[in-house]
């Protein structure tokens, strides 16, 4: 797998480059993928986030996008595209996973997901996704790896994930990015929605909860398919206030359906190292190598 240039991502996401006609004429050949976008006064990042959806020129897609009541341009973005989106509202909400839960009621996929208004999907996502569904027919939740990008649009890191298991989710932390996870629909009617509760880690508890659920199979895609964006402004700048101790009362409350196999210092050192000898193991040097460079760096 090639990685992803400095500007490969700010190319996709600057102008549109959809055809009209594949996006308005449904091809129900592919699985339906409903995508759902909260916002709440990010228009400088949403058009990015919007073309970065319509530019999959995927063939069955539902859009939706849940507006909590913007005060900016936000409105006029939205209404520049509303042709290709199936359902849009501005109007107050109950904060973020309130507005996605509203959405994920509002989708008739089969498949779902949902994008901030600040992160973006990278090229041929959808399609590697719907692939990934013809050759996965047991498959509930797929996740992939993450680019990392700046305020403008520019790539700063690879982070590549590993397969799923749930003690590491539990013990150690989310296993899955949400910028590039989609999920059967069903699985909301069966087992719930988003914790509202949780205004910060309501997709690290979804994801425990479908990881404690028997029989849920997550499958990982190797592929780069979303973009978490860093910038000022992010509402993940709070996770050392908000995040951690969210973090730490799902973790509390999944430990006690998920017993720890060893000690939890042991634990955590065979988690590390599963993720050092699966790359190894897969023969992905470029990468292992990549990270030890990023690492440095990063300390520099």
């Amino acid at each position: 797998m090639d990685f992803f240039k400095e500007d490969d991502i700010k190319k996709f996401i600057s102008t549109p480059s959809f055809d009209e006609k594949v996006l308005l004429n449904k091809d129900t050949r592919y699985p339906k993928i409903s995508v759902i976008t909260p916002s709440y006064n990010q228009a400088d990042f949403l058009e990015k986030t919007i073309l970065s959806i319509l530019n999959q020129n995927y063939p069955n897609l539902e859009f939706i996008i849940m507006d909590g009541g913007s005060t900016d341009h936000s409105v006029e973005v939205i209404k520049k595209y509303e042709k290709y989106i199936d359902y849009w509202v501005s109007e107050k909400d109950g904060g973020q996973t309130a507005a996605i839960n509203a959405g994920f009621k509002k989708a008739t996929g089969e498949w779902i997901t949902f994008q901030n208004s600040d992160d973006v999907f990278a090229p041929n996502a959808f399609l590697n996704v719907a692939k990934g569904i013809k050759q996965n027919a047991d498959a509930d939740v797929f996740f992939g790896h993450l680019l990392m990008i700046d305020g403008d649009d520019l790539v700063f890191e690879h982070k590549k994930q590993i397969p799923f298991w749930n003690q590491a989710q539990v013990y150690e932390g989310m296993q899955v990015f949400n910028q590039c996870m989609i999920f059967k629909r069903d699985l909301l009617l069966k087992h719930g929605y988003f914790d509202e509760n949780y205004k910060f880690a309501f997709d690290y508890e979804i994801c425990t909860r479908w990881g404690s659920i028997p029989g849920i199979k997550f499958v990982l895609l190797d592929d780069f398919w979303g973009c978490f964006r860093q910038h000022e402004l992010a509402k993940s700048s709070t996770i050392f206030t908000v995040g951690l101790t969210e973090h730490q009362q799902i973790k509390n409350h999944y430990s006690k359906q998920v017993p720890a196999s060893f000690p939890e210092s042991i634990l955590y050192k065979i988690i590390k190292f599963r993720k050092l000898a699966l790359f190894l193991l897969r023969g992905d040097l470029a990468y292992f190598l990549y990270r030890i460079r990023f690492n440095r760096t990063a300390k520099v």
